[in-house]
C-alpha cells in the first residue's frame, strides 16, 4: 500500500474510544479535532458520570455528527469501565484509544494506523519515550520516572521490549480488542491489557508520539495509588490470572 505521511492519506477505517469524567474546559475540544481527521469512522464517547457539566455538553455536541454514539454511566466506574462500554460498541476495522484531554494529538493517528494498515501489526502502541513529530511539555520528573518502573516490571513479566506502557495511545485491530476481557475499572487497564495481549502473541509495534502533558492543576487524574494498583496488576494479569 502507499506510504502513510499524514491522516489525510487514510480511508475512513477507525472507532475512536473516549472515556470521559470531569473534562468539560477542552471535551469539546478535542472531540472537534477528532472529527476532523480523516480515518475517523466512528467516535464512541463514553460519559463516566461527570459532575462538571460534561455530560450536558456532551448531549449537545453528539447531535452535530451523526458518527458520535454518546454512552453514559449512571455511577463513576473508571478509565477502564469506560472503556470496557466503549469498545463493545466498536464498528470500524480499527480501535484507537483518546483521552477527552488535549495531551495525545489525534493528527498523529495515522503513525498508530500505518503498520496495521500495511498488515505487518495486530496493536500499535504509540509512546511518548522514543521521540515524536512534535515537542515534548516539561513536567514531573518522578512521574516520568514511575512510568518508566512500571513499564520495565511489565516488560519483565510479559517479555516484550515496550518503552511506553502506560501510554494513553493505543490502536487495535477491532476483532483483537473485542475478544479480550477487560476486568480492570481504573487505570489499571494499561498492564492488564498489556499482559493479555503479550499471551494472545499478537503483533505488537510501538511508535514515537508528541506529547503535551497537563499538571493535577490542569487535571490529570492518575496518582499514585494507582501506579500500586499497575505493580499489582502487573502480577496478576502476567503471571496469576489468565
Amino acid at each position: 500500500m502507499p506510504e502513510v505521511r499524514s491522516n489525510d492519506d487514510v480511508r475512513p477505517c477507525v472507532s475512536v474510544v473516549m472515556p470521559v469524567f470531569n473534562e468539560v474546559s477542552t471535551v469539546e475540544s478535542i472531540v472537534q479535532v477528532v472529527l476532523a481527521q480523516n480515518p475517523v469512522q466512528q467516535l464512541i464517547i463514553v460519559d463516566d458520570a461527570s459532575r462538571d457539566g460534561s455530560g450536558e455538553l456532551l448531549e449537545r455536541v453528539a447531535k452535530r455528527d451523526s458518527r458520535i454514539v454518546l454512552c453514559r454511566h449512571a455511577v463513576n466506574q473508571g478509565k477502564g469501565a469506560a472503556l470496557r462500554t466503549g469498545i463493545a460498541r466498536a464498528e470500524a476495522e480499527i480501535v484507537i484509544i483518546q483521552d477527552a484531554d488535549l495531551e495525545y494529538s489525534p493528527r498523529e493517528y495515522y503513525l498508530l494506523l500505518g503498520p496495521i494498515l500495511a498488515g505487518k501489526a495486530d496493536v500499535v502502541y504509540g509512546s511518548r519515550f522514543v521521540g515524536g513529530l512534535g515537542a515534548h511539555r516539561v513536567l514531573y520528573f518522578w512521574h516520568s520516572v514511575g512510568n518508566k518502573f512500571l513499564t520495565l516490571c511489565s516488560n519483565m513479566a510479559s517479555d516484550l521490549n515496550l518503552t511506553d506502557m502506560e501510554t494513553c495511545y493505543k490502536a487495535f485491530r477491532r476483532e483483537v480488542i473485542q475478544k479480550i476481557n477487560i476486568r480492570e475499572n481504573r487505570f489499571g487497564f494499561e498492564p492488564e491489557i498489556t499482559a493479555k495481549l503479550a499471551k494472545a502473541n499478537l503483533r505488537i509495534f510501538e511508535v514515537g508520539i508528541s506529547y503535551s502533558g497537563r499538571t493535577y492543576s490542569e487535571g490529570k487524574k492518575i496518582g499514585w495509588r494507582d501506579g500500586f494498583r499497575a505493580l499489582w496488576c502487573i502480577l496478576m494479569y502476567n503471571l496469576i490470572s489468565e
